[in-house]
């Protein structure tokens, strides 16, 4: 990081809010990717725990819903709280409760102390969150898109390099070594220190200069609608995360249910899934940039389902492809709704931040429980079936209204 971005009376805050602070955004993409790959360890060893504490398919969901529910119910308010009062040094504090979450994690002795444990985890990502998305704003230069890619490409591909890892590191050796996870907590709350430093920094250089930068999209749309597209918005969060939980949680079942692959095999199809999911995500947000959020919304949404409806019924070399493609496409879509939701309600980065970060992690969490009920119920196989139809509503896409107008940012 450069003393010059540390500095505060020199600079032109004006100027560098219309630029892209490209350091920045890179280095809060990075503690994106620790943050998310720490958290990524949990469902990947959910095949450890099943064994060790012999765990139903409900319990498993219980766990992820502990998790997911802890993270999203607080995310809305810490948004809210940070947008009227930013605290820099948050995101350091976040990854605190992430590092005590993974230890308790690792020497848990029972169900009900995983439980516990998780729920850390969940803090840490609720107040890890909002406050990060808020930075990559700030450092965005008015790419907002591009600026959110960068910072969800750090977390997707850190939630797929979790599973592989935990694949050489735990399922061979046992739970106990999660604790080694903690080291990577450790570096992310060291790179946090000094983000908050440039984050504090930028926020006194425009309290000293009065700058309010005219980046925001402004449109004419009543409140009414304006709930009403947030509320189009979140159904399509709920597609879109109810069947990411089907894979995150699940496909490692399913794979080892219906093809008879080993727990590490299992666990390098989830990476390639997961790896499609980082390179799509870095490709939505400037495409969004460029030719319109609305549309990425659809693509990503909608176009996804022809795929999905064939997952189930391919053999596994088919199976493996359709996901890397499925990975790709549907996850271009939550940087531009994202950014489509900040525009629909300008000033309120950190609310709309954690508000749908936190519904995206609620819908994980409730897809996980309903779907291992599901699946006690009934089977894997038959779970796959059912959720291949929830891209279906992307449809209600067409009811967002369109904001941005024509792209202008190829000046």
């Amino acid at each position: 990081m450069k003393t010059a971005e540390l500095n505060p009376p020199t600079v032109d805050v004006k100027k560098v809010a219309q630029q892209t602070v490209y350091s920045i955004l890179f280095t809060i993409s990075f503690t994106h990717l620790l943050n998310d790959l720490l958290q990524a360890v949990i469902p990947a060893v959910y095949p450890v725990f099943k064994d060790r504490f012999h765990l139903t398919f409900s319990q498993i969901g219980l766990i992820t819903l502990t998790y997911q529910l802890t993270a999203s119910l607080l995310q809305p308010f810490v948004g809210m709280y940070t947008d009227k009062k930013p605290r820099p040094y948050s995101l350091a504090i976040g990854m605190g409760f992430t590092l005590l979450g993974l230890l308790a994690v690792a020497f848990a002795n029972s169900f009900v102390n995983l439980i516990w444990a998780v729920s850390l985890i969940g803090i840490g990502s609720s107040i890890f969150h909002p406050e990060s998305s808020r930075v990559a704003h700030l450092a965005s230069g008015g790419k907002k898109g591009l600026a959110q890619s960068i910072f969800q490409l750090g977390g997707n591909a850190g939630s797929a390099i979790g599973p592989l890892l935990a694949a050489i590191i735990v399922v061979p050796f046992g739970q106990q070594n999660i604790a080694w996870f903690c080291l990577g907590a450790i570096l992310a709350i060291i790179v946090l220190l000094n983000i908050g430093k440039w984050y504090k920094a930028h926020l006194y250089q425009r309290s000293l200069n009065k700058v309010v930068v005219a980046d925001e999209v402004h449109h004419s749309l009543s409140k009414k609608r304006v709930y009403f597209s947030l509320s189009i918005l979140l159904i399509l969060i709920f597609s879109k995360y109810f069947y990411m939980a089907s894979m995150t949680s699940y496909y490692t079942f399913y794979l080892i249910n219906k093809f008879h692959v080993s727990i590490q095999e299992s666990q390098i199809y989830l990476f390639a899934f997961l790896g499609a999911v980082a390179a799509g995500t870095l490709i939505g947000g400037p495409l969004g940039d460029r030719f319109g959020r609305k549309y990425i919304i659809w693509i990503s949404i909608l176009g996804v389902a022809p795929f999905t409806l064939l997952l189930p019924y391919v053999g596994l070399f088919w199976t493996g492809v359709l996901s890397v493609i499925i990975g790709i496409i549907i996850s271009s879509a939550f940087s531009a709704i994202l950014v489509y939701a900040t525009e629909l309600v300008p000033g309120k980065v950190g609310m709309i931040a954690g508000l749908f970060f936190g519904f995206a992690f609620g819908m994980g969490g409730l897809g996980s429980a309903v779907l291992g009920k599901l699946a006690d119920q009934t089977s894997i196989d038959y779970v796959f079936k059912v959720c291949a139809f929830l891209p279906l509503i992307g449809i209600f896409t067409g009811l967002l209204p369109n904001i941005e107008g024509k792209k202008a940012l190829a000046k």
